[in-house]
């Protein structure tokens, strides 16, 4: 990746980190404040709503995190290190964790009868993207891996070959 693109990236990055952070901060609080049912149904659901949009907060300001923390690898080549592979299992943690939380959140807004069948169809359609999107990045984690690990043989072998001549 060029110097420009990094940069594009870590700009694309905190402008994702300081919008979770506003939602987190400041909407979800908000909500709570002028938004407060008297209904149990309907403080069920918002709770469940609100404490999902905080753990899906959560879960970007993670991943955020470790993608920056892999993109200033990449920016100095040392990428396919073994030591990278720790930024990526927290992403694949996250989306986990999270496509559990949709999972659950669907079926919180299941037990509505106020909640169309299709949006609960909808949130366990994005529950399992999220299973999906996890397993990727499980099959990424493994290629960066198989990577770092030739990397590693190839340095050797040079080694090797530099005692020779």
């Amino acid at each position: 990746m060029g110097k420009y693109s990094i940069l594009g990236l870590k700009v694309v990055l905190a402008l994702i980190t300081a919008g979770t952070l506003f939602v987190q901060l400041f909407m979800i609080p908000m909500i709570l404040i002028h938004e407060a049912s008297s209904d149990s149904g309907e403080r069920l659901l918002q709770t469940s709503f609100l404490s999902y949009l905080f753990l899906a907060g959560l879960v970007i300001e993670t991943c955020v995190i470790c993608v920056w923390k892999l993109a200033t690898r990449v920016k100095r080549g040392t990428v396919f290190d073994p030591a990278s592979l720790g930024y990526v299992t927290p992403i694949i943690i996250a989306f986990a964790i999270a496509s559990l939380a949709t999972l659950v959140l669907g079926a919180i807004l299941a037990t509505s009868t106020e909640i169309a069948p299709g949006a609960v169809l909808l949130v366990g359609g994005a529950g399992l993207l999220m299973i999906g999107i996890s397993i990727i990045v499980l099959v990424l984690r493994q290629l960066l891996d198989q990577a770092a690990t030739t990397q590693t043989q190839a340095a050797a072998l040079r080694d090797e070959l530099g005692g020779v001549i």
